[in-house]
């Protein structure tokens, strides 16, 4: 294989979130799906309860969501989003059946006949069924996928970021707007098991034989964080005595791999440990922590983190930045429990913004990487995984649309945070500031401004420019030298207008020092200058 083909089948099979090929024109549908419509600015969503039956036979599932709202403001069109093939069978409110139409090819307005006043609390019951859309290559291009163990028995998991939990469940589907709370019950054939968010309230054996399971999740969450794993499954745990108390830590894996599990979960204390240390205290200790065996290779669904990295360290047993430190530790367990502060904790409202799971949750790797094997290695970790950026389009995304960005959010945001670190040059501020971030933005959506000022309010340094040269355009800065004699000239190009980030440099192999440059010329006394290796710059 040639060499660049090589390259570009890596960058795409290390893209862990759905990020959507480019396109373009936009749809109505995308319009619908990434938008905040008027039939979903009126109401504020509190409940959601999805009970729902799964043949995978017949790869086929059914059921119903009860959705509570509280009114915001009067209005009597509701939007829920359901994709095809699945489809709506019917509407109720208070008993009573409404009319509804679908909109585009995923929205479906429903028709209100109760006047809704603002401040009520109302609810709506909806009722589907149909063969959802099957994974293609979850989780990139996700939906159901419908698997066997090796035992031959039915093994199933969800996985929808981008795509949407409107996937395989009624729901308002849009990141801005999350439950306080929700029930999840699923019903499957007898001998499997459901393990979905949240922690297990109830188990049913029926008169048919089938299995019920309930789980209730007592934090908000976000829609694509929702997830159904089912399969043949076993069960260990552990209790981790983390910063808020004692955290329930429970594993889920297939029968023959289960002391495989044993050995290689022990990542999983090791990453807490690590994360509470850099981020906080785990975000969701009232829903403990999971990990779950799945057929595909991973995803960060809140409180019911999914495995499928094969019991191997690294990313399927590579090493991403070829330096032997990615070697050290699990990829999946470290890269998807990360997502728990960025992700789930704080949540983008709008994907356009998706950098905020994905540059954080990246560097996370480097954060865990020095934990445990000293600053050299997190900084060799990071500035190894240099040649996965490939700078050909930028990282925000299209507002609006439900249109992420490229998929350097990864890499090249892990950069640009390890570069906006070495600018603060204090750890412990920069430490600090993440867990900040995770205290002061706790459970909530935000956006790209307002993590942008608060890095900036928190360091006391404007990075704007930092992050419109590294989000918002595709050059890499270019620190210009000339030496004439005795002096050396230099100066930023290849910048965005008013570049400033200050840098650290060595003039003659002399230790280190900050330069301030500029747009314009500016001059130092000495013969050579080499910037610091630990800011992403030429």
């Amino acid at each position: 294989m040639k060499r660049i083909a090589l390259f570009f089948c890596l960058i795409s099979g290390i893209s862990f979130a759905q990020v959507q090929p480019p396109h373009q024109h936009f749809t109505l549908d995308d319009t619908l799906r990434g938008s905040i419509t008027p039939e979903r600015a009126w109401w504020d969503l509190k409940f959601y309860e999805l009970d729902i039956r799964v043949n995978p036979a017949e790869k086929f599932i059914g059921g119903q969501t009860s959705v509570v709202y509280k009114v915001l403001q009067p209005a009597q069109t509701l939007q829920i989003d359901l994709q095809p093939p699945l489809k709506i069978t019917s509407v109720t409110q208070d008993g009573q059946k409404l009319d509804f139409k679908k909109v585009g090819n995923n929205a479906y307005f429903i028709s209100l006949t109760k006047k809704q006043a603002s401040g009520n609390t109302e609810s709506v019951k909806i009722t589907y069924e149909g063969q959802p859309k099957v994974a293609k290559r979850a989780p990139w291009d996700g939906g159901l996928s419908w698997s066997k163990d090796k035992d031959g028995k039915a093994f199933v998991a969800t996985s929808c970021q981008g795509l949407g939990s409107s996937v395989w469940w009624p729901c308002k589907d849009h990141m801005y707007d999350e439950p306080d709370s929700m029930r999840i019950k699923v019903t499957v054939p007898d001998s499997l098991w459901d393990i979905s968010n949240g922690r297990l309230k109830k188990m049913t054996l029926n008169a048919d034989g089938s299995r019920t399971t309930e789980w209730f999740v007592s934090n908000p969450i976000n829609n694509y964080g929702v997830n159904m794993n089912v399969g043949n499954y076993v069960h260990f745990s552990e209790e981790y005595e983390g910063e808020k108390g004692k955290l329930s830590m429970d594993y889920f894996v297939l029968p023959y791999n289960l002391e495989k599990a044993k050995v290689q979960f022990k990542d999983a204390t090791r990453m807490m440990k690590a994360f509470e240390h850099w981020f906080g205290p785990y975000p969701f200790y009232e829903d403990g922590f999971k990990l779950v065996e799945v057929p595909y290779l991973g995803m960060e669904h809140q409180s019911s983190v999914t495995y499928g990295n094969g019991y191997k360290n690294g990313y399927l047993g590579r090493d991403l930045s070829n330096t032997g430190w990615g070697l050290k530790w699990d990829f999946i367990i470290v890269h998807e429990s990360g997502h728990e502060w960025f992700a789930n904790n704080i949540t983008y409202k709008d994907q356009a913004d998706m950098w905020i799971h994905e540059s954080f949750t990246n560097y996370s790797e480097t954060l865990f990487t020095e934990y445990y094997y000293g600053k050299t290695a997190g900084e060799d970790y990071v500035i190894g995984t240099r040649p996965l950026i490939t700078n050909k389009s930028k990282i925000i995304g299209t507002y609006n649309v439900n249109k992420s960005g490229s998929g350097d959010m990864y890499y090249k945001g892990g950069n640009m945070i390890h570069t906006i670190r070495q600018v603060i040059n204090d750890d412990e501020k920069f430490r600090q500031i993440l867990r900040g971030l995770n205290k002061d933005f706790y459970h909530q959506t935000v956006t790209t401004g307002q993590i942008e000022t608060y890095i900036s309010k928190k360091s006391g340094i404007d990075f704007s420019k930092v992050f419109d040269q590294y989000l918002r355009d595709t050059r890499i800065p270019k620190l210009e030298t000339e030496v004439k004699g005795n002096k050396i000239s230099y100066r930023w190009t290849n910048v965005v207008d008013g570049f400033a980030m200050p840098v650290k440099v060595s003039v003659d192999d002399k230790p280190a020092t900050f330069v301030y440059p500029t747009e314009k010329w500016k001059t130092v006394s000495g013969k050579t200058l080499k910037a610091d290796r630990n800011f992403y710059i030429n």
